[in-house]
């Protein structure tokens, strides 16, 4: 393990989440140097057992959200379990938990119950819906949240709803999870106030959606149809020999590329320079731009975009993602050594910080992998530990 250096160094989190959205949103306070004790169940978070693995238990998909993290195995439904949360609470932050509110609370641990033992805590409950609405108890899954916020409807259409191929809602709402609970911290910092936050799936979704989705309704009353028409005119250009996306934007792009292609009859047949005209126009300026593509290959659009400035790039297949040229360069995804998974590779932190860097300082741990460390932080001794171990009240390696 290297030492952190992010801009989190110092805070401590509790992460008692578990599959995709609370676990990347506490990743990524780790990536930013955060230490991040992920408080696990005896069988341990579900993910770990989501998709491919070598060892049952670490399974690419988990290791993809859990760097940077310290694993302890508890069973909070047992008394001696419950003594461990409760020694560590005092030690943390910041507490994260996806479990609902409700049943947290009936473990003894509502934010109440967790701000008596430490005052300064930031208390982040990850949730599917607001606890102050009707749907305070439903479970969400990232299905759920898809077609509650109107995702669904957008990425389809409202007769026939579609799913982004992604666990779209469980990453943004991850990201939207780690500027909260940064926040709460640095108004601990400014303050010495620990408080409660939440941030629920379902408003997130639906508030994220609606920026450029709800077209007319933006205005009461509403000034047109929903959704934003150049989103459902985009597709994939097919050149001749592949695949390209182009994307004159503006005006001059616009311009430029008809002139480029001899075809600058477009530009006053569909009113490019007027934006407003341009809108109304834009599925048929798409059509045209598909009509126009196969005339070329990838290689020498590719070209002659660069050359006029205009937006645009070749697809590149998920199975060659870490070949693609700017992520190569940049370095997007290191091979790393596991000591029991062998090599795997993960995306590095994205966010770059000059004074700061974020950076990969713990792989993935194994279940309980870290109990015995923590249980001695937290002021048990060896017989303790061993108690608790034989009582099945945590999992350790």
């Amino acid at each position: 393990m290297s030492e952190p250096t992010g801009p989190l160094t110092g805070f401590r989190i509790l992460d008692l989440t578990t599959v995709l959205f609370g676990p990347f949103g506490t990743q990524t306070l780790g990536d930013w140097g955060a230490e991040v004790i992920k408080v696990e169940g005896i069988t341990g978070d579900p993910w770990r057992n989501a998709g491919t693995f070598r060892n049952r238990g670490m399974s690419g998909q988990f290791m993809a959200a859990n760097r940077n993290k310290r694993s302890i195995g508890i069973d909070l439904k047992s008394e001696a379990g419950k003594e461990v949360l409760r020694r560590l609470i005092p030690t943390a932050d910041a507490l994260v938990s996806n479990i609902r509110p409700a049943g947290l609370a009936r473990l003894g641990f509502s934010y109440e119950a967790c701000r008596a033992l430490n005052p300064r805590l930031v208390y982040a409950s990850a949730t599917g819906f607001g606890q102050d609405g009707p749907w305070a108890a439903r479970p969400a899954f990232d299905e759920i949240i898809q077609a509650a916020s109107g995702f669904a409807s957008a990425m389809g259409t409202d007769d026939e709803p579609a799913f982004v191929p992604s666990l779209i809602g469980d990453k943004l709402c991850g990201m939207a999870l780690t500027g909260a609970v940064t926040a709460a911290l640095l108004h601990r910092e400014r303050t010495g106030e620990g408080q409660m936050v939440e941030v629920p799936m379902l408003e997130t979704l639906a508030a994220f959606n609606s920026i450029e989705m709800f077209g007319g309704l933006a205005f009461v009353p509403p000034l047109g149809p929903t959704g934003y028409k150049r989103m459902k005119a985009r597709k994939p250009v097919r050149t001749k020999d592949g695949w390209l996306t182009m994307l004159p934007y503006s005006a001059d792009n616009w311009c430029a590329f008809f002139e480029a292609v001899g075809r600058p009859e477009c530009i006053e047949e569909f009113k490019v320079r007027d934006p407003v005209a341009r809108a109304r126009n834009i599925d048929r300026i798409y059509d045209r731009m598909r009509e126009i593509a196969p005339s070329r290959t990838t290689a020498e659009w590719e070209e002659l975009l660069l050359a006029i400035d205009v937006p645009h790039t070749a697809f590149a297949k998920l199975t060659e993602i870490a070949e693609q040229p700017h992520l190569k360069a940049v370095g997007m995804f290191p091979e790393l050594d596991h000591p029991t998974e062998g090599k795997i590779m993960q995306a590095r932190p994205p966010a770059r910080f000059s004074e700061s860097p974020a950076a990969i300082r713990r792989l993935p741990p194994r279940l309980g992998e870290h109990t015995r460390e923590l249980l001695r932080e937290a002021g048990y001794d060896e017989a303790g530990i061993e108690a608790l171990v034989t009582a099945k009240a945590v999992v350790s390696e």
